[in-house]
């Protein structure tokens, strides 16, 4: 970041900077994945039952959020560039730009395997791959501008790699948002899951279902079943329990049986029968 930074200013670049000022985001997006890993790991206590799954959620929508700001910054200062060129160091330009890209590259390797597996580590190696596109598009530029002299190239890159970042930083927010507000996670059916319930051998009606993320992979689920049998209400529940973790993979199931005596059924709502 820092030879970057100083790369920028040498060779009056802005691709340079602008991917200097990311890279000072991956620091921070890299702290906070570091944080809340810790802090999920962290037991749960008496007034955070679930534990602090969700700081990994919370880390990942701020990173969104940052990388959203820097892109319209970016975009911004690529306007001004774009009505008052500038003189810019190509050398200097494709030198530090071929060395930031070596070092994401290296990044991008160590934190793509695991990038699948948390929405927080997927923030942080969104991060890094935007660091990366940057690099190539700096890159491009700097090649650009000392073949033809075209210093025009270097804003222009920066609007471009700033628009693919933000296209990451959206869908990257729009899944944070989805959990925080436990909405049903996108691979799963709330109707599938219902007719599934609805299917065990003694369930009349399941009602009052629902479904969703804690934290990256790890789903939760709660519902009532109406059953015609009381007495068979262990065999039931084991049944369902084994549907939801083998069928869905969800690792949280809460089912609350009930008696068809205690609703009155009409219209797909249910009401206590008082």
């Amino acid at each position: 970041m820092l030879v970057e930074f100083a790369g920028g200013i040498l060779a009056n670049s802005l691709a340079l900077l602008a991917d200097a000022a990311h890279m000072l985001t991956d620091v921070a997006a890299i702290a906070l994945a570091l944080l809340a890993l810790r802090f999920a790991s962290r037991p749960a206590t008496q007034r955070k039952t679930f534990g602090f799954y969700r700081m990994e959620i919370l880390a990942a929508l701020v990173n969104g959020v940052v990388l959203i700001v820097l892109c319209f910054f970016i975009i911004r200062e690529a306007w001004f560039r774009f009505l008052d060129p500038v003189e810019v160091g190509g050398t200097i330009m494709l030198s530090v730009a071929s060395a930031g890209f070596t070092v994401n590259l290296i990044m991008a390797f160590l934190l793509h395997r695991s990038a699948g597996e948390s929405l927080n580590l997927r923030g942080a190696y969104l991060h890094v791959l935007g660091d990366l596109l940057a690099s190539v598009g700096t890159i491009t530029a700097a090649v650009v501008i000392l073949t033809t002299g075209w210093t025009v190239a270097d804003p222009l890159i920066s609007v471009v790699v700033a628009v693919l970042i933000l296209i990451s930083s959206y869908k990257l927010i729009r899944e944070s948002v989805d959990i925080l507000l436990e909405a049903v996670p996108s691979h799963l059916d709330l109707v599938e899951i219902r007719q599934a319930m609805e299917a065990v051998p003694g369930v009349q009606l399941v009602h009052d279902l629902h479904v969703w993320t804690v934290t990256s992979g790890y789903f939760a689920m709660s519902g009532h079943a109406i059953v015609d049998d009381l007495q068979k209400s262990r065999d039931i529940l084991e049944r369902i329990h084994h549907l939801m973790h083998e069928e869905f993979g969800i690792r949280h199931v809460t089912v609350q049986i009930e008696e068809p005596g205690l609703y009155q059924i009409g219209m797909g709502q249910e009401g206590i029968d008082q």
